[in-house]
């Protein structure tokens, strides 16, 4: 499918005719299981109505791709108790202001005296550090390959221009591995993973090779438009039938087999891989990114000697269970109840990516 102007990646007339494709090519077998791993793909998804568009040929259910959601309790905690410390600036992207911790939020304790401080940019908080010398600033550093650049760039930025007052907790997330746990877990039961377009552009399509090849899934990395999505989700359909789990590039427009290399060079320099929790799904060896030794001054965590520790939840919030893509968020007894938008009591009903605040704003069923 090549298109080129954004408006054709959203002609409903194109749109119908692909669905027609997959359901014509699927027939009457029961609904494929289907992944999408990205919080950015969930709420295209939720808002273009793709799932009750396929309903009867496709499941689709969601992945952990998103940054806050997967942030353990723990973080939020660690981060509050960084924040408390005399002369600190907490600098964070919005989405993390109401993500609870164990006890309270980033947004309760601002409003208790914390001074915490919502960026667009890493390097923002670098130039917040060199404005207010005596202030230590503290940047939290959540997100996945995507992120894990700009991180990384300010690490550089702040080193080159000798800021000592600047630091970054780390809780970067890379997702492939992530996807092998699901894909090991007979639970889940995934039988196709639409792979994240905006990682795929840094890590490259080849990175889900092991994927395919260990565990038999089909893969194709799709971008975020409605054809984007309706597109990979044929080819994904397309390989089931033939019997063939590879790995497929439908957004070859951005990601390429090998990915952004400067990308990659810059977050191999600054980080090393480390074991890390994800909310829900565990501790998964060798996903996350701590900051390597040789900008270890700039590392909160070894600056400060804070723990962050990790816990699988024990509420009746079944966040976890949502982002490995066994129940949907209507499962969920507090969805729409006890937890909204407006009183969220977990993270995926946060974030602007998160399937339950998804599933609320666009009424999907």
């Amino acid at each position: 499918m090549r298109l080129k102007y954004i408006d054709e990646f959203r002609d409903p007339e194109l749109a119908r005719r692909v669905v027609d494709a997959i359901r014509t090519s699927w027939g009457e077998r029961p609904p494929m299981r289907l992944m999408e791993v990205c919080g950015t793909h969930t709420v295209s998804i939720a808002r273009a109505g793709i799932r009750s568009l396929l309903d009867g040929a496709v499941t689709m259910v969601s992945g952990p791709g998103c940054p806050v959601c997967v942030t353990p309790d723990g973080y939020i905690d660690a981060a509050i108790t960084l924040g408390k410390r005399p002369d600190t600036i907490l600098a964070t992207f919005g989405d993390m202001l109401r993500v609870p911790g164990r006890h309270s939020s980033l947004e309760k304790e601002r409003s208790g005296g914390v001074n915490v401080r919502i960026l667009y940019s890493p390097l923002d908080a670098v130039e917040t550090a060199a404005g207010n010398p005596g202030k230590e600033v503290i940047f939290l550093g959540v997100g996945f390959e995507t992120t894990a650049p700009s991180i990384a760039g300010a690490i550089l930025s702040a080193a080159v221009r000798d800021i000592g007052n600047f630091s970054v907790l780390s809780s970067v997330r890379t997702i492939p591995r992530a996807m092998e746990a699901l894909a090991s877990d007979p639970e889940v039961r995934i039988e196709g993973f639409l792979c994240p377009a905006h990682v795929s552009a840094i890590i490259g399509s080849d990175a889900y090779l092991p994927l395919a090849e260990k565990f038999g899934v089909p893969c194709v990395v799709a971008g975020f438009e409605p054809l984007d999505i309706l597109y990979g989700i044929y080819l994904l359909l397309r390989q089931k039938i033939r019997g063939a789990a590879v790995v497929e590039n439908e957004y070859s427009r951005v990601a390429t087999p090998s990915g952004n290399r400067k990308a990659r060079e810059i977050i191999a320099t600054v980080f090393r891989e480390s074991d890390i929790g994800w909310r829900g799904i565990g501790v998964l060896p060798g996903t996350g990114l701590a900051i390597a030794d040789a900008y270890s001054e700039f590392d909160a965590q070894k600056k400060f000697g804070v723990e962050i520790p990790f816990t699988e939840d024990k509420t009746a919030c079944r966040c976890g269970d949502v982002l490995k893509g066994k129940i949907t968020p209507r499962e969920c007894p507090l969805f729409g109840n006890a937890c909204t938008p407006a009183e969220p009591y977990g993270p995926c009903m946060v974030s602007s990516e998160g399937t339950c605040a998804a599933y609320y704003k666009y009424g999907v069923q």
